[in-house]
């Protein structure tokens, strides 16, 4: 039922992105970026702004993070996918969440790189509408949440 919800909604969006004309893409939208050699899911501009704006927020708001931003994705590659499949089928695994496992590595505001791991989760958007990106850059999860070294999400 949520697949059709979602099915819906981007139908429509597309639908009204048809009659309100073109849009163009200005270069604060995609930054500077050297994320386009790889065009898969990883690199969408919604994923990458996400991330942005989350880690800005995370080194504002956990105590001990050195104040930065992220300038910069380059080296964007998937690691895995594993696809949404029904519980019926016979001899198949459930996944009743398709993902797919992303890594980079981010240019940060005070002139240095670091790897990020992150994942996007179909249909886990608010009230499971839209997908999910949960995300570590190595040296900011001073609480251990995705384990040492981002671990969880490689």
């Amino acid at each position: 039922m949520n697949r059709l919800i979602a099915l819906a909604l981007a139908t429509a969006m597309t639908a009204s992105s048809v009659f309100t004309g073109p849009t163009v893409a200005s270069a604060a939208d995609l930054g500077a970026g050297s994320y386009a050699e790889y065009s898969g899911a990883c690199s969408q501009g919604w994923v990458l702004r996400a991330i942005r704006h989350r880690f800005r927020h995370q080194v504002t708001h956990v105590p001990n993070l050195p104040d930065v931003s992220i300038v910069d994705f380059s080296r964007i590659h998937e690691n895995r996918y594993i696809p949404f499949t029904e519980g019926n089928v016979p001899f198949a695994d459930n996944n009743p969440i398709g993902r797919t496992y992303c890594g980079a590595t981010v240019a940060l505001s005070d002139g240095y790189s670091r790897d990020i791991w992150y994942l996007i989760e179909e249909g886990q958007g608010f009230a499971g509408v839209g997908d999910n990106v949960e995300f570590c850059v190595s040296g900011f999860d001073r609480w251990y949440v995705y384990n040492g070294h981002c671990r969880i999400l490689r």
